[in-house]
């Protein structure tokens, strides 16, 4: 039940609009032509078939990361050997977001123009502004608790647009022709302006790409199972819609919506009631979709570090709030600019075409990193790269129209995410480990030398370097060369993050005893990062089996059992005076112009800034200073 809420949300509102573009696009005198309404109704079914059900539900979903699903779980189970990839999932994850933006503001300004026409009084714009604000500010209670409520209204909701096919499609049982694809093939060859009904017909299957990302929230099982009725329904629906306009000619005028038409009269409010509904629930399904990619790209180096919440106890389910906020404000752009469903489906669909010819073309090289057989993948992926280009070129017609809005914006986002991997790759090849026995023995010495002033009493360095005998060079740097730093315990942290949601553990290599150590803490999803937190608790711990000593070294402190001050150490690097090429040292620039406005390490690290010491070195120090060999940082 709850997959039906989450995962069926967008492909579920599908037609409250599709039948309406079809129509509209259909030149004047046709529109209610019984041959081409059953050969786009054909096209609609086998458009279900082909690439929502056996390229995603059957093909796709099988390719899972850890239970994860979308275009950036399928680039991971990849990018260790075909690292390359990383160009087309960024930009299938892009347009994917953009297309997150506009389906919450097509699908709810499509169910309140539905109400509109019942109470021409009911200003459409804010009642729509009002929903999607709403929409926006309930995410914090999270996909679980969201899910079960929705479940059940969408399994109505399927209920309801089923009965309402059958009730519809009896006035025109021939109809049913159009499950023969011959009448597809015909009305392909036969039909004017066939690229802007194509166009149309795509947005029936827009919602297959979300379901692939929500496959965290959901579970491949409960996905598939709930598709067998999902699809009865839809197709059911679309039938019953081309029976009315193949029966009703007279009543085809511009802007009809044959979805709305096909109720009866008592049972129009109730409809209207459930579109919006169901329209709330689509933007849900996109919404959290947008909190996978955004995840799974962060968890990649394709997208800074921000703050993720996680309101459940499964790992899939999260509130990004930045993202959340920041969606909800370009959605009431949208709904702004465009004013209407009719204005939107124009820009509805290009960039989704583009997202599923990448993770088409991820696939293949899956397969390849699978070792299947080719005789099996070139002719499936050909298959689908046939069909999706033949959509993506009808949806091109809409680019002027309205399309170069998805993607600008998907430009925008492609832009930010090549900055920030190729930036951090750059960074990272900079940075180097070095043994972490001659800080270590320096730091001996520097630790009883009381002519360099106490910098504190437990000094503590956040750590990348993945082996305990290592340490990146900013921190020696910062140690040693940049300003010796005395202090009576020096502790290294490394923080492991985990699946389990409550997991907690860690461990302690002890380099000098009493004075130096290396801590490494497991942590799960749902403990969050609190850095400060789990250091003091460990330290608790250590010093009740004689590890280590709190106390401060002041004796004016330590003879009233005062504990000795923390302090927190972040090193950065800065670029500087570096000898890169031009268009290195530009992304270089960028990545850092990024970094300084999104989530600083202290916030990500969840470190109280009055104990925090931010400093800088540079860059290339190490390198420059003839150290060892360079290390991507984890």
């Amino acid at each position: 039940m709850m997959a039906i809420g989450i995962v069926y949300g967008d492909i579920g509102t599908s037609p409250l609009y599709v039948m309406k573009a079809i129509v509209n696009g259909l030149p004047k005198g046709l529109q209610a032509n019984p041959d081409y309404i059953i050969g786009a109704i054909s096209c609609i079914i086998w458009t279900l078939t082909l690439q929502t059900t056996i390229k995603y539900v059957i093909v796709t979903l099988k390719a899972d990361n850890k239970g994860e699903g979308g275009i950036l779980s399928l680039f991971a189970l990849i990018r260790k050997k075909y690292r390359w990839a990383y160009i087309i999932a960024i930009i299938g994850a892009s347009t994917l977001l953009a297309d997150g933006i506009i389906t919450p503001s097509i699908t709810v300004i499509s169910a309140i123009e539905g109400l509109n026409v019942l109470v021409p009084s009911i200003p459409i714009i804010p009642v729509t502004l009002a929903i999607i604000i709403a929409i926006f500010l309930i995410q914090p209670l999270g996909t679980a608790r969201l899910g079960k409520p929705f479940g059940r209204i969408m399994f109505l909701w399927f209920t309801m647009i089923g009965i309402l096919g059958i009730f519809a499609l009896i006035h025109y049982p021939l109809i049913v022709k159009a499950f023969n694809p011959v009448y597809a093939i015909k009305l392909l060859i036969s039909a004017p302006d066939i690229f802007v009904i194509l166009g149309a017909v795509f947005l029936c299957t827009t919602g297959a790409e979300a379901l692939y990302s929500d496959l965290g929230h959901c579970g491949l099982h409960n996905i598939r199972v709930s598709w067998i009725y999902v699809k009865s329904t839809l197709i059911l629906n679309y039938l019953g819609q081309g029976a009315w306009v193949i029966t009703h000619p007279n009543n085809i005028v511009p802007d009809i919506n044959p979805f709305f038409t096909i109720m009866p009269a008592w049972f129009s409010f109730i409809g209207v009631a459930m579109a919006t509904m169901a329209a709330i629930i689509a933007s849900q399904a996109l919404i959290s979709g947008s909190f996978t990619i955004i995840s799974e790209a962060i968890s990649l180096d394709l997208w800074p570090n921000i703050k993720i919440k996680y309101p459940t106890e499964i790992k899939g389910q999260m509130f990004i709030p930045q993202i959340n906020y920041t969606l909800m404000v370009l959605c009431t752009i949208i709904v702004l600019t465009f004013g209407s469903s009719s204005n939107m489906e124009a820009a509805y669909g290009l960039s989704i075409t583009i997202t599923m010819l990448m993770t088409t073309l991820l696939l293949f090289i899956y397969f390849f990193f699978m070792e299947r057989p080719l005789w099996f993948s070139i002719p499936l992926i050909s298959f689908f790269v046939t069909i999706e280009s033949s959509f993506f070129i009808a949806n091109m017609f809409k680019f002027a129209h309205g399309g170069w809005v998805t993607i600008l914006i998907a430009g925008c986002i492609f832009c930010l995410m090549y900055i920030w991997y190729n930036g951090r790759r750059i960074k990272n090849h900079c940075a180097t480990y070095v043994p972490i026995a001659p800080t270590i023995e320096c730091l001996e010495k520097i630790s009883v030398d009381e002519s360099i002033p106490k910098f504190a009493t437990h000094l503590v360095y956040v750590t990348r370097a993945k082996y305990p005998d290592d340490m990146e060079s900013k921190i020696s740097y910062s140690l040693i060369n940049k300003q010796p730093k005395r202090a009576d315990t020096y502790w290294f942290v490394y923080l492991h993050r985990s699946d389990e949601p409550y997991h907690f553990k860690y461990s302690v290599k002890t380099f000098v005893p009493q004075k130096m150590f290396r801590l490494d803490i497991y942590s799960g999803f749902k403990q969050g990062v609190h850095m400060d937190k789990f250091v003091h608790l460990i330290c608790k711990e250590m010093e009740e089996t004689g590890q280590v000593d709190l106390m401060s070294r002041y004796p004016s402190l330590r003879e009233k059992n005062i504990e000795g001050d923390f302090r927190f150490v972040v090193v950065e690097r800065i670029a500087r005076n570096l000898d890169l090429p031009a268009i290195k040292r530009t992304l270089l620039f960028l990545y850092y112009l990024i970094k300084k406005y999104s989530t600083s390490d202290t916030q990500i690290l969840d470190l109280d800034p009055s104990v925090v010491t931010l400093e800088y070195v540079p860059l290339r120090f190490s390198q420059l200073a003839g150290q060892i060999e360079s290390r991507d940082s984890i």
